[in-house]
Order: structure tokens, then C-alpha cells, then sequence
């Protein structure tokens, strides 16, 4: 029997079509993306999910941290309509996340959350 989900997961998409997160996951290794990706699952199963997994950045905004081999990597997502949407991949050089970073998803975190996001597109 297969698991239930508690949340899908979905791509944000940008108003030209583009998935950024998508995009970003295809440039790294297969053991890294298969690390993220069991990470994101465990959230899609298990939400809402806690520390050390899933931390909250700000109003509608969280981050996945993954433990890679040797770097450390961030999707931040947000929750929209049943969606995981997923905003926003970077790998963190430093203990701080990057400002510009957590910006950018903030914007695309409001541009879902005012209804600029269609899961169908």
C-alpha cells in the first residue's frame, strides 16, 4: 500500500515558465539531488515537520537543510493550498544565510501566496 501524502510537492514557476528550483537541483551531483530529495519527501510525508529537518524563516517561509558530503544545502518552500512549493536551492558557504537568497524567497513566497502561482502552468 502506498503512503499517504500530507502535502505535494510543486515547482514555482516563474511568469516566463522557468522552475528555478528544478533547474538548480539538475546542476548537482546525483548524490546530491538524491539527498535533497529524500529530505523534501520526508517533509511531503511527514508535514508538518520540526527541527533539524524543517526550520522556519519567516511568515509562510521555511527551509529544508540537507547535510551534503561535504556542503551543506537550503530549499526554501512554502505552503500554499495543499502545494510544498518549492521557492528557492542554494548551497550555504557560510553559517549565515545569504540575504539576497532569503529575498528571493521572499518574493516568490508572496508572489504564490497573492495568487501569482497556478499549480496547472
Amino acid at each position: 500500500m502506498a503512503e499517504e501524502k500530507n502535502i505535494k510537492v510543486v515547482f514555482y514557476k516563474t511568469p516566463s515558465g522557468n522552475e528555478p528550483v528544478r533547474a538548480w537541483l539538475k546542476s548537482l551531483s546525483s548524490d546530491e539531488k538524491k539527498n535533497i530529495g529524500e529530505d523534501i519527501k520526508a517533509v511531503e510525508m511527514a508535514w508538518p515537520v520540526g527541527l533539524p529537518l524543517v526550520r522556519k524563516m519567516d511568515s509562510d517561509l521555511w527551509e529544508v537543510r540537507t547535510n551534503l558530503h561535504t556542503k551543506i544545502s537550503r530549499v526554501f518552500f512554502t505552503v500554499w493550498k495543499g502545494f510544498m512549493v518549492l521557492l528557492h536551492g542554494i548551497i550555504k558557504k557560510s553559517q549565515k544565510t545569504p540575504h539576497d537568497d532569503l529575498e528571493l524567497a521572499k518574493k516568490r513566497r508572496n508572489d504564490v501566496l497573492r495568487g501569482g502561482y497556478d499549480e496547472e502552468k
